[in-house]
């Protein structure tokens, strides 16, 4: 079962057939959490074992989304990185392996209309979020198309990125993608109860903590928070953890499959979301979120995709 795309998010690259049931509980991949690779060890953050308070029950919500209801979850103690994988990181994990990306594989991704030059050439839209053009040429390398580059970037979080190819570079780190239980106790930090990883107002004293949409939607930002598209990964104060940008900036890929009745049958230790589905769960909004069409730039939303898709505001991070 899937969910109504938000419209910072342009959907699934192409229909999936469903992938066959298999036998027993979801499990999370093994990952060597005594040899991560040295490049990532430093950016690890311990987040303590316990339980935390699950989902959102709210009207303002998203119930649609299976966001509810809210529930009490227990983890074990995990590590997850202080930032999304930059593409720095990213680079170094594809000049090693020679890895190609879905996009690269496809030769072309989603990129938003509002960063593309008044002169680009005409390009196929996705009818129902027409800012999402399909852009030939457009890959974690070259982000608007080939024109651009990221000669500037290498401190932002990669775009561009599947699901798979997410898990590709865990896999050469040593590490794994994240949970969602996993993902949104990370994000909360040390605040309880609250929209955002700081806390209940979104801008505090007036003070921009995370990028998102500022203005209206898709005609005018107004670029408030200084960003038009991604911001470095390290950008704006960090939570009670020290992870920076778990709301904003990109989606971030979580290992779960997507159903929007998980919260309603999931285990209280450890859950891991159904065993097997079409698309994959994704977290924590991107900086085309705004709160008159898509407030999911909070800790406790949800949204997915297939496994495939690739845009140029979904990126991830990843756990040990």
């Amino acid at each position: 079962m899937t969910t109504e795309q938000p419209c910072c998010a342009p959907g699934a690259r192409h229909p999936r057939t469903p992938v066959p049931l298999g036998l027993g509980s979801p499990r999370l991949p093994r990952a060597d959490a005594a040899t991560p690779r040295a490049s990532v060890v430093d950016t690890l953050v311990e987040v303590p074992g316990g339980s935390f308070v699950m989902g959102h029950d709210g009207a303002d919500g998203h119930a649609s989304d299976g966001e509810g209801p809210a529930h009490v979850v227990e983890l074990r103690p995990f590590r997850i990185m202080r930032t999304a994988v930059t593409t720095a990181q990213f680079a170094e994990f594809v000049d090693a392996t020679g890895y190609r990306t879905e996009a690269e594989a496809f030769g072309w991704s989603f990129v938003f209309a509002g960063l593309l030059p008044d002169d680009f050439p005409p390009t196929r839209g996705v009818a129902a979020t027409p800012w999402w053009r399909q852009v030939e040429g457009a890959d974690w390398r070259h982000p608007e198309g080939p024109h651009s580059s990221v000669g500037d970037r290498a401190d932002h979080p990669v775009v561009h990125v599947s699901w798979s190819d997410a898990s590709a570079f865990a896999t050469w780190a040593g590490l794994r993608l994240p949970s969602e239980a996993e993902w949104e106790r990370a994000a909360r930090g040390d605040v309880v109860g609250a929209h955002y990883p700081w806390g209940h107002e979104r801008e505090p004293g007036g003070e921009h903590r995370m990028n998102v949409w500022q203005g209206e939607f898709p005609r005018h930002n107004t670029l408030d928070d200084g960003y038009l598209g991604t911001a470095p990964a390290g950008a704006f104060p960090a939570n009670g953890l020290g992870l920076h940008n778990m709301t904003g900036n990109v989606w971030e890929w979580c290992h779960d499959w997507f159903a929007v009745d998980t919260y309603r049958s999931s285990p209280r230790v450890d859950p891991v979301g159904p065993v097997a589905g079409l698309q994959r769960v994704m977290r924590g909004g991107s900086y085309l979120c705004h709160e008159s069409y898509c407030f999911r730039y909070r800790v406790d939303a949800r949204s997915s995709s297939s496994p495939d898709s690739s845009a140029g505001n979904i990126g991830f991070r990843c756990v040990s």
